[in-house]
């Protein structure tokens, strides 16, 4: 499936200008899907942290503020090695651990040879709460629901292709909506 997220996501991998990307957006949007879409697609490989899950992952970012540790203790983690620019480090739900956040702006001063990317959810309370969050050090991409050509593109490539060139005020054949009804 393809999401126009990915062209942003295409971008910012690119940029000389990178800095640690942190995707925004309410729950079950599909950031965590994206994420993992992005790293399977154009990176050699992903380390994926989430935040919810994994309780031992906080004491990485409440103990170390060095990145080139926390990449070392994240490696030791997932038993893979973390290689800058060949591995997606994505941590999600990084609202969970305010180090974490804060720690994206130590990646973006001292190690940006690491792509990093960190998914939210409800980020603005955390921001209420935070006297640490990582301003201009950080790129922020709003993710949101699947859009209706995105869900086309998805179900059928023809159906999308055929919406595409619906012009407005055409009446729509009854064949698109049979298909679509199956």
């Amino acid at each position: 499936m393809k999401r126009t997220a990915t062209e942003n996501l295409l971008r910012w991998k690119e940029s000389k200008e990178r800095k640690p990307l942190i995707l925004k957006g309410a729950r079950q949007v599909g950031k965590t899907w994206l994420m993992k879409d992005f790293g399977n697609r154009y990176y050699a490989s992903y380390a994926y942290f989430n935040f919810n899950e994994e309780e031992e992952l906080k004491s990485i970012f409440e103990k170390n503020k060095n990145p080139k540790r926390i990449v070392e203790l994240l490696s030791m983690l997932t038993g893979e090695k973390i290689v800058p620019g060949e591995t997606l480090i994505i941590l999600d739900e990084v609202q969970e651990c305010p180090e974490a956040l804060n720690s994206l702006k130590y990646f973006r001063e001292s190690a940006n040879e690491y792509h990093v990317m960190a998914a939210e959810s409800l980020l603005g309370i955390l921001l209420a709460k935070s006297k640490s969050y990582p301003v201009g050090q950080v790129n922020l991409l709003n993710i949101e629901p699947l859009k209706f050509d995105e869900f086309l593109a998805a179900l059928d490539e023809s159906l999308y292709e055929y919406y595409c060139g619906i012009e407005i005020g055409t009446q729509i054949e009854e064949i698109f909506l049979n298909t679509m009804e199956k």
